[in-house]
């Protein structure tokens, strides 16, 4: 029996009242808050030196396997920053990984693929995923919410786009070129690689879901690569089953992708609860493209974090403002935190914006 056909997979999972009435949540279920809900992607990760501290001589994937070492991180900036939520910490090649895929995260590149997908005949290098695959997962994801308490734990997976990049690719690409050309050459193929991918992603995030993740982000990083058209011929149909795969659970679902202002209508339209925004496009705007019905998640510019105080409190108020018609916003950066930016700065962006917002 596979994940996606476990009778488990099929029951909504229990969230304290705690967490169900938390501002996030809230606010991705377009209630009135208390104050703008806030977290960063890449919150928990290199910027901090807590994280480099844990994480030193670690490998990537390894520390992605470790649920001890996933449950620090994942609080690591909930302690600091005090953020509205937790974001799982992994990486979106881990269930690839868990499948057996040869692949690795190399310092300074990113996942490399050993054996590229190309053919029908690599196709089988990607089999179903079962919640035995991940233990860890649901071991971390058990430790988290019992210390995070009335925080709600954000889960997350790679949208199968942006994973089929990575595996017809072998690696980053900045022009997708062998991934297009599979999406235009052979549509049919490239179908069954993203099809497949998405029962891999939805099993992913049932197995944190059923852990006690109260809300799941796609990641569709790659997806501003695609016109719109070619965006819900070939992409928007596997993205949708997996939003549909985990429906049932009654959890907010976010989806997010950089460069995507053109798509913003169709990742909505997906399934998303919540459609993520990065910088280019202001909330305003971007709630005309999406429509009504779903909040929004964003924006501010990652790279405003480098200037001065003032300016930071200034471009942040410009998001706000562009929020304030909003019918749910979650207050986020357009896209993950660098590395370099000060931690502390984050810690004043999450306290102006909360008092700024103050209901």
């Amino acid at each position: 029996m596979s994940a996606n056909d476990s009778p488990a997979s099929q029951q909504p999972t229990a969230t304290s009242d705690a967490v169900k009435d938390s501002a996030f949540l809230k606010a991705c279920r377009r209630e009135p808050v208390p104050h703008t809900p806030v977290w960063f992607m890449r919150q928990a990760g290199r910027s901090l030196p807590e994280y480099r501290k844990v994480r030193e001589g670690i490998p990537m994937l390894e520390s992605c396997m470790r649920p001890e070492l996933i449950t620090e991180i994942t609080l690591q900036p909930v302690r600091r920053h005090g953020v509205d939520a937790a974001i799982y910490f992994s990486d979106i090649v881990v269930p690839l990984k868990a499948i057996g895929v040869d692949l690795d995260i190399r310092p300074g590149v990113g996942p490399v693929v050993e054996r590229p997908v190309r053919t029908r005949a690599d196709l089988a290098q990607l089999r179903d995923l079962a919640p035995e695959d991940v233990p860890y997962v649901t071991e971390a994801i058990g430790l988290l919410t019992r210390e995070l308490g009335a925080t709600p734990l954000i889960g997350f997976a790679g949208a199968p786009f942006t994973l089929a990049s990575y595996l017809v690719e072998g690696g980053p690409s900045r022009t997708y070129e062998n991934a297009k050309a599979m999406m235009y050459g052979d549509p049919e193929l490239w179908a069954d690689l993203l099809d497949r991918l998405a029962g891999i992603t939805a099993a992913f995030l049932k197995v944190q879901i059923e852990a006690g993740a109260s809300a799941v982000q796609l990641f569709d990083s790659w997806a501003g690569a695609l016109s719109p058209a070619d965006y819900r011929r070939s992409v928007l149909p596997a993205s949708a089953k997996v939003f549909q795969a985990v429906a049932s659970y009654g959890v907010p679902r976010i989806h997010f992708g950089v460069g995507t202002g053109e798509l913003l209508g169709l990742m909505g339209e997906a399934g998303a609860d919540v459609v993520g925004v990065d910088w280019r496009v202001p909330l305003d705007d971007a709630a005309r493209r999406v429509g009504p019905g779903k909040a929004l998640q964003g924006n501010l510019d990652p790279a405003v974090l480098f200037a001065p105080r003032e300016a930071v409190e200034a471009r942040t108020r410009e998001v706000l403002d562009a929020a304030a018609g909003l019918e749910g916003h979650v207050f986020n950066l357009g896209h993950g935190v660098m590395p370099s930016t000060d931690p502390d700065v984050l810690t004043r962006l999450v306290e102006y914006v909360h008092t700024q917002t103050a209901r």
